[in-house]
């Protein structure tokens, strides 16, 4: 299971807008870098300045990030705008952007550095397998139970006690262990489709 399973009733809903972005001449690509530069900007504050209340931007964010991941797909695949270059600045960005979001976690009791360092690792691990499916014919996997829309809606939640709390409370320090068994579980799904395309 995973919350990629709603991408289609959220994409029809973005339809008509993608549509009036397409031809206002807004292209793919410069959907994708804006939503990696205000991702790394917004890590860069947090990490500069670890306020609680600034943990706020973190979930409104990551709805509007999987707004604007959603719409630079449909704009490359919808509206002839799919390129190499798209597939490699939405894949880049994507982890870019993981790591500047997740990082700034690592400040805020009861989270520790090296955790996050490691749920970074892995969640790019988690894109790195998805995106060998294609090297082996099977295309791009998306499995879960730890994708990007699955971290969106932690690490949205979790923004959203900090901002409201402002430390976590002592049995938070597990989520921790178990994003990264979720997320190794995913590396896993991911090259098994990779390999057997099922």
């Amino acid at each position: 299971m995973s919350i990629y399973k709603l991408k289609s009733s959220f994409q029809n809903l973005l339809r008509p807008l993608v549509g009036r972005l397409a031809a206002m001449g807004v292209t793919a690509n410069q959907v994708t870098l804006i939503a990696a530069l205000v991702s790394v900007g917004i890590g860069a504050l947090l990490l500069v300045n670890p306020a609680s209340a600034l943990f706020a931007l973190v979930p409104v964010w990551m709805l509007l990030r999987m707004g604007l991941n959603a719409i630079d797909g449909m704009l490359a695949r919808e509206h002839g705008q799919k390129s190499p270059l798209g597939g490699y600045l939405n894949e880049i960005t994507d982890v870019v952007s993981d790591a500047a979001l997740y990082l700034p976690f690592a400040l805020v009791a009861p989270f520790s550095l090296p955790w996050f360092t490691a749920i970074v690792f892995l969640s790019a691990l988690t894109e790195f397998a998805g995106v060998l499916g294609v090297a082996h014919g099977n295309g791009r996997s998306y499995e879960g139970p730890m994708g990007k829309s699955d971290r969106a809606f932690l690490f949205g939640a979790l923004g959203a006690l900090v901002a409201g709390f402002g430390t976590l409370p002592a049995w938070t320090w597990h989520i921790q262990p178990m994003a990264c068994v979720l997320l190794a579980w995913t590396v896993v799904n991911r090259v098994r489709v990779g390999l057997t395309g099922r």
